[in-house]
């Protein structure tokens, strides 16, 4: 069989929207986690910004790997993006990646198969943490047209560092998401229930789907801190306890990234993966419409993922 010779292609809008959006909610997120538990909930409620500039982490590195790699590729290629998720780790290892990973990327790094390496984890059964998960609404926007094939590239780009089927579960749930918010641009928002309802049928069956059935037959007025204690925060690092309510505060404010992200952040778990996720899928449908470019000014910039 003859190799396909990679042909560069044009990001779709709804993509780099998302992931703009994605690097805003993960580095607004990152700043909440140095403040101090006694001061923290008074700032919040006062809608105090934390100060600039705002950096991004590991989510936002390996989503801006994954985006080149789709520019380059138009699909998932395995070997290939586990080659360039360690070469990125390689060239900048302080941006906040978990023990785990630190482990996969060195060892991929080093020339280990991805597969020996990410199945390896956990006794054999890989990693259900989140970092497939938090990388991936650009995907989704991307393949939003057809959501089989979300569905299978989502996967594809998830067990390349996360083998465990809950954590592949929570990467096809985002893509999910962010593919049905880009593909409603431009009609009305779906209500909360229904959009976290299409997003779980379209689910194999997981501790993931089932935390967002839960989420769907939340009653509206349902508080972030009940639907945090029910749903996970991302506290524990897992895909089942981060995506159902990322998911849930996202699909509230499909309209309002700003109030997605305050939303999200009142959970008080994993704020940058939480924060990353909720806003790589609400920014699928509005892009940057809403946010105050005091926000815009204080985040990191995002190199052009086509190198120009």
């Amino acid at each position: 069989m003859t190799a396909r010779t990679p042909v560069p292609s044009p990001v779709p809008s709804p993509a780099l929207d998302s992931l703009h959006g994605l690097v805003l909610g993960d580095a607004f997120g990152d700043q909440w986690l140095a403040v101090s538990p006694d001061e923290a909930p008074g700032r919040y409620l006062a809608r105090e910004l934390r100060p600039g500039p705002w950096e991004w982490t590991d989510d936002s590195a390996m989503a801006q790997v994954l985006v080149r790699h789709l520019v380059v590729h138009g699909e998932v290629r395995q070997s290939a993006l586990a080659g360039e998720f360690a070469a990125a780790y390689a060239a900048d290892p302080d941006r906040g990646y978990g023990p785990s990973m630190h482990r996969v990327l060195r060892a991929i790094g080093e020339g280990g198969d991805w597969r020996a390496v990410t199945t390896g984890l956990f006794g054999g059964q890989g990693s259900h943490g989140n970092g497939a998960a938090m990388r991936v609404a650009p995907l989704g926007a991307w393949f939003a047209a057809d959501l089989d094939l979300v569905v299978e590239q989502a996967h594809r780009s998830a067990v390349v560092t996360h083998a465990h089927p809950e954590a592949a579960a929570g990467a096809v749930a985002v893509a999910l998401a962010a593919a049905l918010a880009a593909r409603g641009r431009t009609a009305p928002a779906p209500g909360r229930a229904g959009f976290l309802q299409q997003v779980a049928e379209l689910l194999p069956d997981s501790d993931v789907r089932s935390g967002l059935r839960i989420a769907a037959r939340m009653p509206a007025g349902t508080s972030v801190r009940h639907a945090a204690a029910v749903l996970g925060s991302g506290y524990r690092l897992s895909a089942p306890d981060t995506v159902p309510f990322a998911l849930w505060a996202a699909a509230g404010h499909l309209d309002d990234l700003p109030q997605a992200l305050w939303t999200t952040l009142g959970s008080w778990g994993d704020t940058d993966t939480t924060c990353a996720i909720a806003a790589g899928v609400v920014a699928a449908r509005t892009g940057a419409a809403g946010v105050p470019d005091q926000w815009l000014t204080a985040c990191e910039p995002v190199p052009d993922p086509a190198g120009r």
